[in-house]
This record gives C-alpha cells, structure tokens and sequence, in this order.
C-alpha cells in the first residue's frame, strides 16, 4: 500500500495521550514529577505498555528496565527501526521532555494501523531508564549500559538520596526484566524532542535537524576549612569553605564566558555544619559543563582544577575536584540526518541544522546505530520547569516528520 504525500499522525489524540501521561505526578503549576524507578514511574510506565499492547505491539523488558514494544514488519529479520526517548522527570519537571518523543513514537505507530500500512522492517517504541539522573547518577545510565557505556553491575549499584539502589527499585517496581541490555541490532534510531533551548522559536522555525551533542563533563567539589566561632574568629584568621565555594562559582562562571559557546552550572552546593553562628567548614558542590568541542571542554575543566588550587592556597581550604562522568561530543549519522531533513522537506517545515546543549539517550545509542534527532520549539526555550511548554501544531509536526524519516529506514 502507497502512502499519500500529505500522510500526516492524529493531532488530537497525541496531544491527549500526553495529557494523560501528564496526569501521572502532576505537578501544582502543571509540571510532572515522576522520578525514575518512583511508584508514578511504574504508573506511568505500566500505562505506555498498555497503550502499546493495544495498538498491536509485542512488549519486552530488558535487565536495566527499558522497554520496547515492537510492531511486526515484512520482513521479521530485518533490524528494526526504532524510536523512543524516556517517561522519567525531573523533581519539578515539565509535560514534553521525554515523554514526547516516547508518545510520539507511539503515535506513529497508531498512524499506520489506522492506514492498514505494512513496514519492510518492523518499528520499534523505547523507553529508556533513568534518563535524567535526578534519582540516580549519572544520567543516560540505562541507555549507556545498552550501548556498551557502563556494566550493568554498575548501574544497579547506583544510589539515590536515601541509600536505595538502582537495581533494587527496578526488582520492586515490577521492571527488572530477564532480556540481556544491549546486544539487539538495530537499523536506525531517530529521537523526537522539544529543543530545551530558545532558537527555533527565535527564528520561526518548527523543526530542528539535529547535528549532534554537545560534550558534557560532570563533577564533584569538596572544599575542608574549619569551623569556628562566627563571633570570636577574626576575619583573617578564618578558614571560611563556604567563602571558597562563592569564589569558585564565581570563576566557574568565568571559564564558560571565556570558552564561548561552552555554559557551566553549579547546580547543587551543600554546606557544613549549617549553624548560624559557625563559620562553615565544609562545602561540596556539583559541576556541569558543556562544550561542542572537546578540546575547548577539556580547557574549561583543566581550568577548573587550576581556579581550586589557586582559592584553596589563598584561603587555606583543602579541596578536591571529582569528575563523575563526561560524555564527548557526538556527530549523528550522515543518512540519519538526511532523513530527517528530507522529512522536514516534503512536509513543508520551516527548519534549521542544530546541536543539541542537552544530553539525549540518543547519544549513547549513537555507538551502536545510525542514530539522529528532531527538535520542536518550545515556549521560550524553557525545559526542567513545570511551566514548560509545545504547541499541539508543533507536536504534530515534529511527529510528521518523524514517521516520515522513520518510513524512509523502513523501506527495503
């Protein structure tokens, strides 16, 4: 069976199946809160393989709890063409991020039963653990055991705030399965997306042809002084850690500004002992920094250690930098990319080349599949807010343009 030029998915019922995804772990200013491996993971989780069971889809689990549904094509043997992204949140996260490439995929699939279409190869739906890294560090943790990035002994280890493990909450929510992680061949993997970022919507455009990722490098800082009397401890006699801490986030603003268009982010600082009339002495604090080069990323984190030594001596701190995780910059598949924007054409988007700043599973999956992205607008580039926002006509379209590319693979 031909399909028509102007195929298009369902809008409405897209949009519906993310607002009821959404639902789960509702949020007061209409975000989405569930963290990996939570209860509302598990609901949202079960409610995808239902959705998916009914639209004609065999479901597996492997051993990190990601899922795949799969809808049989022509030719059984052929790799399948997959697509997917993840259902986990961050603690006050939006409605898209992730989910909408999951519910995309999904729709893509409903697309084609509603035509009574036959693909050669068979389609493949994934949701991929773990992804944001907000439960269980690092992020992308399921995706990279997939993709050969980690052992699985290690991912399971992981531990969340209150000492739980990965593989554990996996085993208790049900979505500790019995297939191997990784291994399965796959013919191409395309991931749709909200840019998490302000450029498509800037320029009016409605599809982002994603190039690839940029390198990121997370780590850890520890600064030792001393505790002592906030009263009775003159100002040049102190050894204030949090004092270090202000100073470095200070620099670390710095190094990004100095290697553009590299960003840094301290996102977390704890400070010791917490009393208020003690100067503190202790502070730790996380690092994140992005570079599409990984040379210039390589700059800004060795600039990083030189800032620490040099504040540590001045104000006789002890201080130790950690690097917990990096991930180098990836290039997707030539043809992958073509196919999205061959995608983008025939649909008659606007749309632009782009890098991604955030990291996607799509980079792990990179290492063992032709691999590529799509990116929709959303409402002033905002993402990990419960106010994040897409249009329903931007959803559709970056669904179009999905099942477009993904067809193309498809085809013998």
């Amino acid at each position: 069976m031909a399909l028509a030029p102007n195929i298009a998915v369902n809008r409405e019922r897209l949009w519906q199946s993310l607002m009821a995804m959404a639902e789960i772990g509702a949020t007061e200013k209409g975000g989405s809160c569930r963290l990996a491996l939570s209860d509302l993971d598990k609901a949202g989780r079960d409610l995808f393989v239902r959705w998916c069971r009914e639209a004609g889809c065999a479901v597996s689990i492997d051993r990190m709890g990601n899922i795949f549904a799969r809808r049989p094509g022509r030719r059984s043997g052929l790799p399948p063409i997959v697509t997917g992204s993840h259902l986990d949140t961050q603690p006050t996260g939006g409605r898209f991020d992730g989910v909408y490439g999951v519910l995309a995929g999904l729709e893509v699939v409903r697309t084609l039963n509603d035509l009574g279409y036959e693909t050669d190869a068979p389609l493949e739906v994934v949701v991929w653990t773990n992804e944001e890294g907000a439960r269980f560090a690092p992020a992308m943790v399921a995706s990279g055991v997939f993709a050969g990035v980690f052992s699985e002994d290690y991912a399971h280890s992981r531990t969340d705030s209150e000492g739980k493990t990965l593989g554990a909450e996996l085993r208790r929510i049900g979505y500790l399965g019995d297939e191997p992680c990784g291994g399965r061949p796959l013919g191409a993997y395309f991931e749709a997306h909200i840019e998490q970022g302000p450029i498509l919507e800037a320029e009016g455009k409605t599809i982002g042809v994603v190039q690839g990722i940029q390198g990121i490098a997370w780590l850890d800082v520890t600064l030792a002084g001393s505790e002592s009397h906030a009263g009775t401890t003159p100002m040049d006699r102190r050894r204030d850690a949090l004092l270090g801490c202000a100073r470095l986030v200070e620099r670390i603003n710095r190094i990004a500004l100095a290697h553009p268009p590299g960003v840094a982010t301290v996102g977390v600082v704890e400070v010791g002992p917490g009393s208020r009339n003690t100067i503190p002495g202790g502070a730790f604090f996380t690092v994140d920094m992005r570079h599409p080069e990984d040379e210039a990323l390589a700059a800004m984190t060795a600039q990083l250690a030189a800032e620490i030594t040099e504040i540590c001596g001045a104000l006789g701190l002890a201080g130790t930098c950690s690097e917990i995780w990096r991930s180098a910059p990836i290039h997707f598949d030539d043809g992958c990319i073509g196919a999205v924007r061959h995608a983008a054409e025939s649909a008659g988007y606007r749309h632009r080349d782009i890098t991604s700043g955030a990291g996607h599973d799509a980079g792990n999956v990179n290492r063992v599949a032709p691999t590529a992205m799509i990116f929709i607008p959303c409402a002033d580039g905002i993402s990990h807010n419960e106010i994040e926002s897409a249009t329903p006509e931007d959803l559709a379209a970056g669904c179009n343009v999905l099942l477009r590319a993904m067809l193309e693979r498809a085809a013998l």
